[in-house]
């Protein structure tokens, strides 16, 4: 991974205008923020910019307003509750840049918190615009990103900025590049990825980079319907992108050829509706009855997952192993996760994992906190799974 300035590097900042990238696109409901963990993820950073007496500029976007402003989309919503974890005044302005953001910059005391207007109510933030990059970029002297999970938009406040002022990664940035250089970038072998969700077709790019880059993929959820059926098995009413048979083969070649095991479940938990506490049976892979559907796999198979977790000095995760939404077809991601945390907490194990799912299929076993890294970009962290440059980050090792 290229070299990039962190945190570290910057010294005597004391009153100067710092403009901070986070990411503050949290959930609402009736006005209030229901989950403040992208609040607190970035918590440390503000606090110690702040802390060392500069003038902290927040920059974020909040929804899809489409480039004009939208009142239920204003950040002045979201302003009590990162007041609320950071436990200090955070100040508001209007808009991002021009006469209103300039004129709350100019009363700003050493160690204040500001917090600007929704980026994305202007439209030159999605196409990186180089006006609307330099109104920005008027706002501040020096530019740290903490927003790894807008890192994969090319857009002027996580992008653009870094070519007009010196950049730097903050302390979740920092974490996140390092975890994943952990993961897949230098990682210790063997490497397990666990790989699991519903449709093979969100994640063909995925899978065929990881099949040259791990020693055993497993492969969980109802996506693995697509490949037991590629194969030639019934799969009963399972979900199943039949129509993808030839990618999930030309997946299983490309990991041959590549040496990369691929782990496919051996039996299944199934039932004949998708309901909390529906009548299942286990069955074997290839004995799923015509009217019934797989909703979780079985106990020989966790088994193999299992064992191939504890072979392993790396794993990286994304998407669980079956419908963990409802008991009892959660048995099988929280088996392998709480595998997974106690030898990560033996120091045995390197353990990366994120996606939407994920992380709740992990907060779901109560393992989240002992991960290696638990990963809360969806995008971006399943498009460095992928293997494609992230403009965010690669912007951070090409400037300054």
């Amino acid at each position: 991974m290229p070299a990039f300035k962190t945190l570290d590097d910057l010294h005597d900042i004391a009153g100067k205008r710092v403009l901070v990238r986070v990411d503050l696109n949290v959930p609402v409901s009736d006005g209030a923020v229901t989950d403040t963990t992208r609040i607190e993820r970035v918590a440390p950073t503000i606090m110690e910019l702040s802390g060392k007496g500069a003038k902290v500029i927040l920059l974020a976007h909040f929804g899809r307003p489409k480039g004009k402003p939208v009142a239920d989309m204003s950040l002045k919503l979201i302003a009590p509750a990162v007041e609320e974890v950071l436990d200090h005044a955070v100040l508001f302005a209007g808009d991002c840049i021009g006469e209103t953001a300039a004129a709350e910059i100019a009363q700003m005391q050493n160690g204040d918190i500001l917090l600007l207007e929704n980026t994305r109510f202007h439209a030159g933030e999605e196409k990186n615009d180089a006006d609307f990059t330099q109104a920005l970029a008027a706002n501040g002297d020096l530019y740290v990103n903490d927003a790894f999970s807008a890192a994969h938009r090319a857009h002027a406040s996580t992008e653009g900025l870094a070519h007009h002022l010196p950049a730097y990664a903050g302390r979740t940035m920092q974490a996140e590049l390092e975890a994943l250089e952990k993961g897949l970038g230098k990682p210790a072998r063997p490497v397990v990825a666990i790989v699991g969700g519903a449709k093979v077709s969100t994640k063909i790019d995925l899978l065929m980079n990881l099949v040259k880059k791990v020693d055993a993929l497993v492969i969980g959820g109802g996506m693995a319907n697509t490949f037991i059926a590629a194969r030639g098995t019934n799969v009963g009413k399972s979900l199943c992108e039949h129509d993808l048979a030839e990618t999930a083969k030309q997946i299983m070649i490309e990991a041959a050829s590549a040496q990369c095991a691929i782990i496919l479940p051996v039996d299944g938990v199934v039932a004949r509706e998708f309901k909390a506490g529906a009548a299942n049976e286990v069955v074997d892979i290839g004995a799923i009855p015509a009217d019934a559907m797989v909703l979780d796999v079985g106990p020989k198979s966790i088994d193999a997952i299992n064992d191939w977790i504890s072979r392993a000095h790396t794993l990286v995760w994304n998407g669980p192993l079956g419908a963990f939404e409802i008991e009892p077809f959660d048995a099988a991601t929280v088996a392998a996760a709480k595998h997974a945390a106690e030898r990560t907490k033996a120091g045995q194990l390197v353990s990366v994992a994120g996606g939407g799912d994920t992380v709740a299929a992990l907060n779901h076993a109560g393992v989240a906190d002992d991960f290696s890294y638990v990963s809360t970009a969806g995008g971006a962290f399943l498009e460095w799974m992928e293997g494609k440059e992230l403009p965010g980050v690669a912007v951070l090792s090409k400037v300054g």
